[in-house]
This record gives C-alpha cells, structure tokens and sequence, in this order.
C-alpha cells in the first residue's frame, strides 16, 4: 500500500491517508467505547462509579480533545489516546474534531516528510542494517537532548529570582536616586 499511496499526486495521497487515520483512530475509539459499555456492568461498574474514576473521566472528557489531537504527532501514543477517549466516553462533539484535526495533521505530514524519510531509512535498513539502527538511535538520543534541554530551562527560570530591569538608570531619573 505505501508504495501505491507513494505513487498517488500529494493531495490523493494526503486524503488516502486521511481516510485510513479516520477509519484506524476511529474503529480504536469505537472499540473502547464499546469495552467500557460491556464493562459498565458487575465489579467493573462499581468501580467506574467510583468518584475518582468519574473525576479522572471528567478531566480526559474536558481536556482530552488537545491530548488526542496532538497524539497524531506522536508515534505510538495515538492508539493510545483514542483508546483512552473511549474508554472513558468522551462524548462524540469533542472526539470528532480532534479527530479530524489531528488526523489531518498525521496525513500532511505522513505524505509529505513522512513517507519518503520512512523510505529513505527502509532503503538504508536494506543496505545496512547497523548504520539504520544508529541514525534511529541517534534521531531518539537528539529527540532525548532537546527535551531534557527545555526542561531544563524551565526549571532554572522557575528557580530565578525575578529579573532585574535591564534597563540603564538616568541620572535625573527619581528611581535612580537613593533616599
């Protein structure tokens, strides 16, 4: 399928990959939605009842469209998030248009970036497997770096006092005098 989807002009192959990520993420959400109405029953039902659950269903139901939009950046973590949309019934108002948001996202990028960086690291698995491992694993390591970078200035901000104003005082500034 890929080297069909590879062959398509941009935009049939953008909507050939929307139409795939609706039907995948969606058949996910469904499946989970389903599960949970199965599990709403016996032990399981008290336990969804419970207020915790039904506290942490709230969050996800309110805050859970960005999480499931942005999960179609990730790899791997999309199923899981639709998954955890169902499961905690999200209600269809707020799934759908992340859906489509994120889903939209996935395919742009999977059909411009994506498929020929996936071809070009499967052509070179097939010449060496060794050096495709290596730039995998330094694609992750660098992925590692920026992360920990970033948290790491967020963290020293927080701990910093509040700035000083950078600003030069004028000597006929009244801020500038001392009393």
């Amino acid at each position: 399928m890929m080297e069909w989807v590879r062959s398509l002009p941009l935009l049939p192959a953008i909507g050939v990959l929307y139409l795939v990520i609706l039907c995948r993420a969606g058949a996910t959400y469904a499946i989970a939605r389903g599960a949970r109405s199965v599990a709403d029953r016996g032990r399981v039902a008290e336990l969804l009842a419970s207020p915790r659950v039904r506290r942490a269903t709230g969050i996800v139901n309110s805050w859970g469209a960005p999480v499931v939009a942005l999960s179609f950046l990730t790899v791997g973590f999309q199923t899981a998030a639709n998954a955890a949309a169902g499961l905690t019934g999200m209600p269809l108002r707020r799934y759908l248009p992340a859906l489509a948001i994120g889903g939209l996202a996935w395919a742009v990028i999977y059909a411009t970036i994506g498929l020929v960086a996936l071809a070009a690291w499967f052509e070179l698995f097939l010449r060496s497997p060794w050096a495709a491992v290596a730039v995998l694993a330094l694609i992750v390591a660098l992925v590692v770096v920026i992360v920990l970078s970033r948290r790491t200035r967020a963290r020293r901000r927080a701990q910093d006092p509040i700035p000083a104003d950078p600003r030069p005082r004028r000597s006929d500034d009244p801020s500038a005098r001392t009393p």
